[in-house]
């Protein structure tokens, strides 16, 4: 997983760059929120962020502000790194879009921690994305049977929109995934396969 650290303080950002690296963690760093904001801009950024409160260019809450409203939806979770412990200070953290917080000097256990605890709920974010994108390509294709079909009054193949005759079950199973097997019903089981019993069920004359 990629993680954007972002702290002024080059000893910080020199110790995080060597704790995240030797967990595994792909490690982006800036020295302020403007590189901040651009990394998590970026055409494949991080999904998780450790972000300092204070930095010059843009503070950490106004990154998490400006990333939310330029990202929607997209899974990233963001960590705070204050040395401010007032209430109020905590709530604007939180309140503008970070997901997490902790105060300096942190506990490297503590740091570890909660990031595996946010990189389980990307993990969770990703997945459901994944359903909800399954679920409209699902229902896109119920629309799709949505309507009337011409069919054909002789052979019943149905006229799908580029004015091609498919069979029907060729062209449900396009829309629908549905999955055909062949049989056959009892009427014409009579029909075609004994074509004497049919005809006298019905009112016909049996051939010699």
């Amino acid at each position: 997983m990629k993680v954007l650290v972002a702290d002024d303080d080059p000893d910080v950002l020199r110790a995080l760059n060597v704790l995240l690296g030797g967990w595994k963690y792909e490690v982006v760093s800036a020295s302020d929120g403007v590189r901040a904001l651009g990394v998590l801009l970026d055409r494949h950024p991080p999904t998780l962020a450790i972000l300092d409160s204070v930095m010059p260019g843009m503070s950490g809450p106004e990154v998490c502000r400006k990333a939310r409203a330029a990202l929607g939806s997209r899974p990233l979770h963001i960590i705070l790194l204050t040395v401010l412990t007032r209430e109020t200070e905590i709530e604007d953290g939180l309140g503008s879009g970070a997901d997490d917080y902790m105060t300096k000097p942190f506990s490297v256990r503590e740091l570890l921690a909660r990031i595996r605890a946010g990189e389980r709920v990307i993990r969770l974010q990703e997945d459901l994305s994944q359903r909800v994108g399954e679920l409209e390509e699902a229902l896109a294709r119920v629309h799709a049977l949505e309507g009337l079909l011409p069919i054909c009054m002789y052979c019943k193949k149905v006229r799908d929109d580029h004015n091609y005759w498919q069979q029907v079950e060729t062209y449900v199973g396009q829309r629908s995934g549905a999955r055909f097997t062949h049989g056959i019903c009892p009427e014409c089981e009579a029909k075609h396969l004994d074509p004497q019993i049919w005809k006298m069920k019905h009112g016909e004359a049996p051939g010699p």
